[in-house]
């Protein structure tokens, strides 16, 4: 008696929200058309976050937040890692906007813990490459090279409230480095996913991503010496520079999610997401996935917001990405209980050479 009044009040609280969310959707679409925030753009830190780092998800420009499943969504809507039937990992390896030499590398896992739980970890590592030292009295560039790290650490827990309804929880711990300078902080993912119809085939889902309190870096690259004209010449101040503080790169994604099952094991899904971004411009981004028995996968994504069409050198324009993502997934069993992937997208920038992200997955 207990648990079905546990799943009713559940499924009405979802219902609540996807009713609230929408209505504001409609209206934020109404009176701003995808405005968004863009008088705060740059002012946010930690903007890895934001970077899709697999390979399946970013094939179709993360349109499926709604219906996405396995490691990739710890990353897109942390709701989806029930669908999880024992052991899933996932390797991936991605050159954001090629030519720029910046590449970043993920691992992740889930594992099924209860009936109803599955917990997961996700690693990524995002490297900026070698970068100049200067300093103000040696600009030429002569004093070697450095290279940052950034590091996510991904924890995540959800669980089935019923055969419709799931939720769970990413707990991030950043990492951004130097030699002599370390920025750290924690943030915090929900997700929730609400799958209904004959055959299952309606999806929807609500994420709200990267909160947490503000950032701050420290270190030895924040001190110099200085010399008061009170002291001599042999005697000197070590001065500390106050870092200030920045937030995070909050976001609020809405999805729906609609799947035609063929016979044959053909399927075709059209998605839709909606992305409220806190420090830049609102996004929508349509999709469609088609399967062929699961073996071949592909998939195309378009991504709209105001400005995206235009000239990037002009103030209109402010995204590196043009909008188009494709994908391919080819798959196969391995055994009775074990299926391998390999993943592949593509996502069109100006200026570079596109985004190409490759991964790997083994689910048991």
């Amino acid at each position: 008696m207990r648990k079905k009044l546990k799943i009713t009040i559940m499924k009405n609280l979802f219902k609540s929200i996807v009713i609230v969310s929408l209505t504001i959707l409609v209206l934020g679409y109404s009176n701003t058309a995808f405005a968004g925030n863009k008088d705060r753009s740059g002012q946010a830190g930690a903007t890895e976050l934001l970077i899709n780092p697999w390979a399946s998800t970013a094939g179709w420009g993360n349109a499926g937040m709604s219906s996405v499943h396995g490691v990739e969504a710890m990353w897109g809507n942390v709701a989806g890692i029930t669908s999880t039937n024992s052991i899933d990992l996932n390797f991936s390896y991605t050159n954001w906007l090629q030519g720029s030499g910046v590449n970043a590398f993920s691992f992740g896992f889930l594992a099924r813990v209860s009936e109803s739980v599955v917990a997961g970890l996700y690693v990524m590592s995002f490297s900026p490459g070698e970068i100049y030292k200067t300093t103000t009295e040696q600009p030429d560039m002569t004093l070697g090279t450095f290279k940052p790290s950034m590091m996510n650490i991904n924890i995540a827990i959800a669980k089935s409230f019923s055969n419709s309804i799931h939720a769970g929880f990413v707990l991030k711990i950043i990492s951004e480095s130097i030699s002599d300078l370390v920025g750290t902080g924690v943030a915090l993912d929900a997700g929730i996913q609400y799958v209904t119809g004959i055959t299952d085939n309606i999806h929807f889902g609500i994420t709200l991503k990267n909160i947490g309190p503000t950032m701050r870096y420290s270190g030895d690259g924040l001190t110099f010496d200085a010399f008061p004209d009170s002291f001599d010449g042999s005697s000197s101040l070590t001065v500390l520079h106050r870092a200030d503080q920045f937030e995070l790169p909050t976001q609020l994604n809405i999805a729906a999610a609609y799947d035609f099952n063929f016979t044959n094991g053909y399927r075709l899904t059209a998605a839709g997401n909606f992305t409220s971004n806190s420090f830049s411009k609102d996004q929508v981004t349509l999709g469609l996935e088609g399967a062929l028995k699961d073996y071949l996968v592909l998939r195309a994504g378009y991504t709209i917001e105001n400005g995206i069409w235009g000239d990037i050198e002009t103030d209109e324009c402010t995204n590196v990405y043009n909008g188009l993502s494709l994908g391919a997934t080819i798959q196969a069993p391995l055994g009775e209980n074990m299926k391998v992937a390999v993943d592949y997208s593509y996502q069109d920038t100006h200026h570079w050479n596109g985004t190409h992200t490759v991964g790997a997955r083994i689910i048991f």
